[in-house]
């Protein structure tokens, strides 16, 4: 087996263990999963990913180029996936999703996440491979976003303004149940969809619109399908234990939103010089490491203002 088989096989085997895991800790509880235990499997995945990162930059070909641009990848993927996570809370907050269903839902909603990633992945790669110009075009696309994440006010989850979750209440008859374990159940010999069913086509199609956001970004620091793919992969794995997490510190990530869109900016400037000037890759790792850690400081000096008292006038 060759280098190359082999950095592939270890991915699959640790995606399938990590994944597996995961779940199996956050679904055999009988209780909440408590803050310091979500913190420290989250904190085993990220030094999982690291390790990794450290193989690359030891036994692969172009290693040192290699694990700096898999770790840079990474760390904007991860910041995008948390990203993610704060909008699954709010769908499971609007759609009254119960705690116990809560890890299976995002089960769903982590897979599907995987599966555009890297259906994005090869098709963006397989662009610019054959239209250069292509990533002057994700460039653009990227500091649309960023603009969009600074300046522009946070759209409350509605589920009646998702077409694909309103075609799907229109042609199929509902069970509202938010502990349905089916996508589809028989009633008094019809056939009815389900909460999860409906959360699935939610989950999916939000899905559809992160990996449109995040693929120009990975591809604007590498475009090394197998860099590419592991990076991203890494960057959703253990996501399920970070979400338990994420619940109790919210506060730690307030100007996260605000990193991500400085870093997203910052690639889609490097993309766009890329023509003339191609940015070291140590660079923009130090560069979205500084930006991510200063967001995170930033989030916890600053207080969040309290709102201010009303005061019923009769």
């Amino acid at each position: 087996m060759d280098i190359y088989s082999l950095f592939w096989s270890a991915f699959v085997a640790i995606f399938f263990i990590v994944f597996s895991v995961d779940m199996y800790v956050t679904r055999h509880r009988d209780k909440k999963i408590s803050i310091k235990t979500a913190l420290f499997w989250t904190a085993v995945w990220i030094t999982t990913a690291i390790l990794y990162g450290a193989a690359i930059f030891i036994l692969y070909p172009a290693g040192k180029e290699k694990a700096f641009e898999f770790l840079t990848g990474y760390l904007t993927e991860y910041s995008l996936s948390v990203d993610n996570l704060f909008v699954f809370i709010m769908i499971f907050s609007v759609m009254g999703i119960s705690e116990k269903s809560q890890p299976r839902m995002l089960k769903i909603g982590i897979l599907l996440s995987i599966i555009f990633r890297i259906i994005f992945i090869l098709f963006g790669i397989e662009l610019i491979h054959r239209f250069h110009f292509v990533i002057y075009i994700f460039g653009a696309v990227l500091l649309y976003t960023a603009y969009k994440m600074l300046f522009m006010d946070d759209e409350e989850i509605d589920p009646e303004k998702n077409l694909f979750y309103r075609t799907a209440q229109k042609y199929f008859r509902v069970d509202v149940n938010p502990d349905a374990e089916k996508m589809f159940i028989s009633k008094e010999g019809k056939t009815y969809a389900t909460t999860l069913f409906l959360i699935f086509i939610l989950i999916g199609t939000t899905d559809i619109v992160f990996a449109l956001d995040s693929i120009p970004a990975i591809i604007g620091i590498t475009t090394d399908t197998f860099i590419v793919i592991t990076s991203n992969v890494f960057a959703v794995l253990g996501l399920v234990s970070l979400f338990f997490a994420l619940e109790g510190i919210m506060h730690m990530f307030r100007f996260l939103k605000h990193g991500v869109a400085v870093i997203l900016f910052f690639v889609a400037v490097k993309m766009l010089i890329s023509g003339f000037y191609q940015v070291p890759i140590i660079a923009s790792l130090a560069f979205i490491i500084f930006t991510l850690a200063s967001s995170v400081v930033t989030s916890v000096i600053v207080k969040e203002k309290p709102e201010p008292v009303k005061i019923d006038e009769k």
